[in-house]
């Protein structure tokens, strides 16, 4: 075998290595996030944030107007779950 190929030989072994590395790697990372545990910590922090948006403003003061709204519509609720308890 001449030098020319021994050496086209040696990078394409270190290519497929290479490949190798990158696919165990991105195997392993997708075996991580399919856990169930991850997959609930994921939701959980997109609820956080989701929740932090929807209750601060951009300057991380409280919108009361939004949970003024929020409290109304629970009471409401109790107040007529409790009238229709009483109605039977």
């Amino acid at each position: 075998m001449s030098d020319t190929a021994r050496i086209e030989t040696a990078r394409i072994e270190q290519d497929i290595q290479a490949a190798r590395a990158r696919l165990e790697g991105t195997v392993n990372e997708l075996a991580y996030r399919a856990q169930p545990q991850v997959i609930a910590q994921r939701q959980l922090q997109g609820l956080k944030l989701r929740l932090d948006a929807a209750t601060h403003t951009e300057d991380g003061e409280l919108r009361i107007e939004r949970i003024g709204a929020v409290v109304a519509a629970a009471v409401v609720v109790v107040v007529a779950v409790g009238w229709l308890r009483r109605r039977r």
